[in-house]
């Protein structure tokens, strides 16, 4: 299945929403010889509980340095910033950054395009924007027989991790968005290797995984975050 996704193309938010939503499959894409080129548009320079510790440009350098461990742990050597500010997508002129990603999907010319859903997973806004601008962008210059696939989480896997999600306060209130599990044309639970190298990935992102790693123990980590599945858009 893997191998029939072909050239691969991810537009992100954030460093680490590569790797949670998609790093198994990005490296068992790699493995299998198929081109992975990811997209990140901020540096996540907002992602922390502690500014006075992490002020935003030092956060920024250190997320830059963890997201190039990480996507080199998942064999990914292809990589583009789109620069924007963390927390601001959604005033981005729209028209700027759809057609900075005109231009990367007829450079790439990808087979499939992963990007997050409509509902940005968690509802993030930054999420949610670079849905819309990769969708945009994905009409205009997606090649005929391309395929697009949103994030999604499947009603399996939230009934499983539901309480925890609850806990940790990942969602914003009305989400998480559920699929049902046929409706997934991609539904991976990721073999012990690939999960195991996926956390690895994940723990290059220091500032972001230590303390939940820590917190739920490796083996409930890996258990967490060992599936990933994709909806057509």
């Amino acid at each position: 299945m893997i191998t029939e996704l072909g050239t691969i193309l991810g537009v992100w938010a954030h460093p680490d929403d590569e790797a949670y939503l998609s790093g198994g499959l990005m490296a068992l894409a790699g493995d299998a010889g198929s081109r992975v080129v990811c997209v990140t548009a901020t540096r996540g320079e907002l992602g922390t509980p502690d500014p006075d510790v992490w002020p935003p440009q030092r956060l920024a350098a250190e997320r830059t340095v963890e997201l190039a461990r990480c996507l080199e742990i998942l064999g990914v050597t292809e990589h583009h910033w789109l620069g924007y500010r963390d927390g601001e997508c959604p005033q981005v002129d729209p028209s700027e950054a759809v057609a900075r990603l005109c231009e990367l999907i007829e450079d790439v010319r990808p087979d499939t395009v992963l990007t997050f859903g409509p509902d940005g997973i968690t509802g993030h806004p930054d999420h949610q924007t670079i849905s819309a601008w990769t969708t945009k962008a994905f009409d205009r210059a997606a090649p005929p027989d391309a395929r697009l696939l949103y994030a999604a989480l499947s009603e399996p896997r939230m009934r499983r991790w539901k309480r925890l999600g609850d806990e940790l306060g990942i969602y914003l209130p009305g989400y998480p968005v559920v699929t049902p599990a046929d409706r997934l044309p991609v539904d991976l639970e990721l073999d012990p290797h690939t999960a195991e190298r996926k956390v690895r990935a994940l723990a290059a992102q220091t500032t972001q995984t230590a303390g939940l790693i820590a917190m739920l123990g490796v083996d409930r980590y890996t258990a967490w975050v060992g599936a990933e599945s994709f909806a057509t858009a």
